[in-house]
């Protein structure tokens, strides 16, 4: 199938949200693969800024969906909206970010168009004429080579960190209105309000630099110098499921499997060992820098920067220098 390959980006409060970069940044490449165009798709309402976002893109188009049932996520409002565009235009791939949002209507609307489904794919490259995907398997411990067979429309999800968001290609992009037939539809939920979850817990898939710490901190108590290093570098606080487990950290603090999936530029991984569980959660990783005793740490095959040593001896002295250096001294 030789049609464009479509971008479905998600907005927050009429803002892009790093996902959809990811997102277009990934179409882009497929598209260059392939032969073919990108265009984006962007669905809600009040949608200005975010539509000049998308102007400042080497996209073919893109399709601003607007209507006031959409300004609240619902699968039911993003499928009717979905539908009949992919029905009427036919792009070969639809690429969405893999999120808990995405999860919840992606297979519905494969199933209204009978179309494939690839969820959590990291990467692709094309095989004897054909696009061949990679995802992970059992928990992250394997990778898979996948490929879908038969003709029409493919939609898939992208894992966070995949494709990075600053490999956008800028150009410039027409924008085109789209009229969303979604007046009567079920909704199939009710959305009354929302709360922060942990009383405005972070979210730690939009920072830009995480200070992470495992096992290896040794205790609650020894978490100060920790903190301090995340405060000077400007980043957030994360931890592997040990240290979440043991108490030292709250849940929202969690990176990988079962926690957050991360894509910061720079990761700091502080006695963290580096178990496969903890590696799906951050592998997306602009840069990694390791800090372990254990010279022999898995953590340090998939590190741009090791450093095997007492992290309670390295985290002060690093302390010291950007303290040293933000006085100019």
């Amino acid at each position: 199938m030789n049609g464009p390959v479509w971008a479905v980006v998600q907005q927050k409060d009429g803002r892009l949200q790093r996902s959809g970069r990811e997102t277009i940044a990934a179409a882009q490449a497929l598209a260059r693969e392939l032969g073919t165009s990108a265009e984006a798709v962007l669905l809600g309402d009040g949608l200005a800024a975010a539509g000049e976002e998308l102007k400042g893109m080497a996209l073919a188009g893109a399709r601003v969906v607007e209507h006031p049932r959409l300004a609240t996520y619902t699968p039911g409002g993003y499928v009717a909206a979905l539908v009949p565009l992919v029905r009427e235009e036919r792009p070969a791939y639809v690429l969405f970010p893999h999120t808990y949002q995405t999860v919840d209507f992606m297979a519905r609307l494969a199933q209204a168009l009978d179309a494939g489904l690839l969820p959590e794919a990291i990467a692709f490259r094309r095989v004897d004429g054909e696009v061949r995907w990679t995802r992970p398997v059992l928990g992250g411990k394997l990778h898979a080579q996948v490929r879908t067979v038969g003709e029409g429309t493919v939609l898939v999800s992208l894992q966070s960190g995949a494709f990075p968001a600053d490999g956008v290609e800028a150009g410039s992009a027409p924008l085109r209105q789209v009229a969303a037939a979604v007046d009567g539809v079920d909704l199939q939920r009710e959305v009354r309000g929302f709360e922060s979850a942990g009383g405005g817990a972070v979210d730690l898939s939009k920072a830009e630099v995480i200070v992470a710490v495992g096992r290896g901190v040794g205790g609650q108590e020894k978490l100060a110098p920790v903190e301090e290093l995340a405060r000077l570098l400007g980043g957030e606080l994360a931890a592997s499921r040990p240290v979440v487990d043991s108490g030292w950290l709250p849940r929202e603090r969690q990176v990988g499997s079962s926690g957050q999936t991360v894509a910061p530029k720079l990761y700091l991984a502080l006695g963290i060992s580096g178990a496969i569980q903890h590696l799906v959660g951050m592998k997306g990783a602009t840069a990694v820098v390791a800090i372990n005793k254990d010279a022999s740490a898995p953590i340090f095959k998939i590190a741009t920067w090791g450093v095997a040593g007492d992290l309670h001896e390295i985290v002060p002295a690093l302390n010291q220098a950007l303290k040293e250096r933000a006085g100019g001294a």
